[in-house]
């Protein structure tokens, strides 16, 4: 659809627009300043507002994180059920975003609520950073190491816990989603900070095109291929489990068939869809030249980072291998 729009990246200021998929769009502002812009909103994963509020807000400022920047200003996008919430809870999301705000350095100076069908929330996100400090999802170079910030599968256990909450007599059936909604809630600020120093090749979060959609995108921009170790990557207690009771959400089946054709296969057909599945508020996945590797590691080791190396950038373009 994109590819049907003029495209203006490369036009005047604006240094990173649509062409490569990436996670934000920047416009230089002054020399070697520039300013990167996010939105992103989704309806609720979760039961309790004020969490999904944090959540929502975590996801937005992540592609700012993604990009190397520093996020400075947002602004709330929120609908509304009027008619069958009560403004409470409205309340409870808007703070909720707000707290995870104030935790990332930037405050929400205002937003647009319309009455909807069903809640939605999240944030357009305003952030700073050096041009010569810039990380992008298409600079990735072959043979760079990749790193992997949080584990996956937060998608499958939201999908089991919503089927199986749906009926009282299969409630004690249900995932926990407590180490979930930690890692949802929690912000890429630090690893985004280590990579930056680091001085890592690329980057891009994780998020609704899952593991290997996103690493897909790395891949086009680049003109290279990667291969992904599915044993080296970490994933949530409990989604292979509820993975094989069948709980596919209908996302990351989407994804699962989308991307098929740019990938090899070499694990289970239940290890790929794991791959594919549609995250919130998911890692970063960063590329890292072999020589910087061994500093970004001890770097996120003395910063307690979580960090999993789960792959390569390969010459091959267009194909990811998954492998064991």
């Amino acid at each position: 659809m994109l590819s049907k729009l003029p495209s203006n990246e490369g036009l005047g200021d604006l240094l990173v627009g649509t062409r490569t998929a990436d996670d934000a769009a920047v416009l230089r502002i002054s020399g070697d300043q520039a300013i990167v812009q996010t939105v992103d909103f989704f309806t609720p994963i979760v039961d309790d507002p004020y969490v999904f509020g944090a959540i929502a807000a975590a996801n937005s400022v992540s592609d700012v994180y993604a990009m190397g920047a520093r996020p400075i200003l947002g602004l709330a996008i929120a609908g509304f059920p009027t008619d069958k919430l009560p403004l409470s809870t409205l309340e409870e999301i808007l703070r909720g975003g707000a707290a995870k705000a104030a935790e990332a350095g930037f405050p929400i100076g205002g937003g647009h609520t319309i009455i909807d069908d069903v809640p939605k929330y999240g944030l357009a996100v305003t952030g700073i950073v050096a041009v010569d400090r810039l990380v992008r999802n298409s600079t990735a170079k072959a043979g760079d190491f990749l790193y992997l910030t949080k584990p996956i599968g937060n998608g499958i256990l939201v999908s089991a816990y919503r089927a199986r909450t749906k009926s009282r007599l299969l409630k004690r059936g249900a995932p926990s989603l407590d180490q979930a909604i930690e890692w949802m809630m929690a912000l890429n600020r630090d690893a985004a900070a280590i990579m930056v120093e680091a001085g890592a090749s690329a980057a891009t979060d994780i998020t609704g095109y899952g593991l290997v959609g996103h690493l897909r995108e790395m891949c086009d921009g680049a003109g290279l291929g990667a291969e992904i170790r599915a044993g080296a990557v970490p994933v949530l207690d409990g989604a292979r489990d509820y993975l094989a009771r069948g709980h596919r959400p209908g996302g990351t089946v989407r994804n699962a068939e989308t991307f098929r054709p740019h990938v090899k296969v070499t694990v289970s057909e239940s290890e790929y869809i794991l791959m594919c599945d549609a995250q919130t508020s998911g890692g970063l996945l960063i590329a890292m030249a072999p020589e910087r590797a061994a500093a970004f590691e001890r770097a996120a080791t003395e910063g307690g980072l979580f960090c999993a190396k789960v792959g390569r950038m390969m010459d091959e373009s267009g194909l990811i291998s998954l492998v064991p």
